[in-house]
């Protein structure tokens, strides 16, 4: 039963120390991903954001609407989710401000938050799987430490090995843990960021909406 079973169990060790090694540098891919999109989503200060509102108010205010556009699509604002919610808005001008807001907080939710919820999705998966992984290390360990005490007798086997089997049964359990404590502090980091994102987003979008309002219903009185 050992002969025929031992390379099973070898095998298996190898993968599952692959598959932590693997989950572990994806759950890292995911976190520095997110992190990169977060950053590029946001401005980098509140004085640039209101630095940026104020030279689309300006515009707004001379009914410059192509200069808002031309000013959302320059290289400083185009990766920007405020500027890029801003040009729908301009270029859908002509609905109501009631539809003008529904269809931004739509197309956030929809582009933006969903990517990141998404790649957050990974990183709970690598967070519930490595624990996993490690405990399948373990039940491996084991069933190898107690297959050779079962043939112990017959083959005279060190007890030395059967300590090498419980230590990487162990070991696994504590790699696992190691791959996902790490990933959940990351996620809970990466979810205030979102939150942070998300308010932020709001603020500066309500801001301008309540600005491109004010200038509908003047060109209306007018």
């Amino acid at each position: 039963m050992e002969t025929s079973i031992g390379p099973i169990l070898e095998f298996a060790a190898y993968a599952i120390y692959a598959a932590l090694a693997l989950a572990a540098l994806y759950g890292l891919f995911c976190v520095v991903l997110l992190v990169k999109r977060i950053t590029q989503k946001r401005f980098a200060s509140d004085a640039a954001a209101d630095a940026y509102l104020g030279d689309v108010r300006e515009l707004l205010s001379q009914r410059d609407f192509d200069g808002v556009s031309q000013l959302c699509d320059s290289p400083p604002y185009w990766s920007k989710a405020v500027p890029q919610l801003i040009l729908v808005a301009v270029e859908s001008r002509s609905l109501g401000i009631a539809k003008i807001r529904r269809l931004v907080s739509e197309r956030f939710e929809r582009e933006i938050l969903a990517d990141l919820e998404y790649r957050m999705s990974w990183i709970s998966t690598v967070v519930k799987s490595a624990p996993m992984l490690g405990l399948l290390g373990t039940v491996v360990g084991m069933i190898n430490a107690f297959a050779k005490i079962a043939t112990m007798k017959e083959s005279g086997i060190d007890p030395g090995v059967l300590a090498q089997d419980i230590s990487f049964a162990l070991f696994t359990t504590a790699l696992g843990l190691t791959v996902a404590i790490p990933l959940v502090l990351a996620g809970n980091m990466i979810t205030v960021r979102i939150g942070k994102l998300q308010d932020a987003v709001q603020d500066q979008l309500g801001n301008f909406l309540d600005n491109l309002g004010t200038v509908q219903e003047e060109g209306d009185r007018a």
